[in-house]
């Protein structure tokens, strides 16, 4: 029989983990609580098993707990837990980049092992990703007892669990804003300056597309030093200072976000030469 699952929370990431595991038998879902009955039974029928709770007390005893709430939500949800249910020897995870698995302290208090499992993707459209999960890589980290169990339910839905140091991981989380949502703001400056050039913006999109595809493709292909090109990595810090000069007259801050990347670009050549 496999473990029993419950929800605290079940807004897009729960509802998506609760689908694969009640589909795949992995754990079975067994009680559900979220701020309301309603959104509760949402989130029931959306993942296909489960049962509606008003509150912590009215939740069963389970082997396994999913803390699935905001970041700044899951040290108080965990007290409230540990307050209101017997956790000893119970697992108790949550599955946020940004908090390790200290977050669940209350419950490790209570005698209860816990772990952080962190799906590395977008949960914007929960359907979607219950129905292209494998392969989704998760950062792991916690009690040896509770990945002992987690890890493989998280394998049989398709995860690629990979360690990651618990000390680390605001760094671990911070990784993903950079190769995300970092990336798509120096793309936004890339188009903004081609239209500060006169180019209109269909256009601006068609030259800046085979110049970051090929460079993005060419880090994963082949790593960051051998894919850098351009004035830095010639060397020709004369253009970098005319650019830095003419980025800055057009516009200050957009000028300061080009000074920031020269220094970790100059770098980034120095390994390159050295490689």
């Amino acid at each position: 029989m496999a473990p029993s699952l419950n929800l605290v929370g079940a807004g897009h990431v729960g509802r998506a983990l609760g689908r694969l595991f009640a589909a795949t038998s992995a754990l079975v879902v067994q009680d559900v609580l979220t701020r309301s009955r309603r959104s509760a039974m949402e989130a029931i029928a959306f993942i296909g098993a489960g049962r509606a709770c008003d509150d912590m007390a009215q939740m069963r005893p389970s082997r396994v707990w999913m803390v699935a709430v905001g970041d700044d939500a899951i040290a108080p949800a965990c007290a409230a837990l540990a307050a209101s249910q017997p956790l000893a020897g119970s697992i108790v995870f949550h599955c946020s980049g940004a908090k390790a698995s200290t977050e669940l302290a209350a419950a490790r208090a209570a005698g209860a092992f816990v772990a952080s499992v962190h799906p590395v993707r977008s949960f914007a459209d929960p359907q979607a990703v219950a129905g292209a999960f494998a392969g989704t890589w998760c950062g792991v980290e916690g009690d040896p007892e509770a990945l002992a169990v987690l890890e493989p339910a998280f394998e049989a839905i398709g995860a690629r669990p990979v360690r990651i140091d618990p000390a680390a991981k605001t760094v671990y989380h911070a990784a993903a804003v950079f190769a995300s949502n970092y990336l798509v703001t120096v793309l936004d400056a890339a188009l903004r300056a081609y239209a500060a050039a006169g180019v209109p913006e269909s256009v601006a999109r068609e030259l800046a597309r085979p110049l970051a595809s090929e460079a993005l493709a060419n880090v994963f292909r082949i790593g960051p030093e051998a894919a850098l090109s351009g004035p830095v990595a010639r060397g020709d810090f004369a253009t970098v200072a005319r650019q830095q000069d003419a980025v800055t007259r057009w516009d200050p801050a957009t000028g300061r976000l080009y000074e920031a990347l020269v220094a970790p670009t100059s770098e980034l050549a120095r390994r390159k030469r050295g490689a």
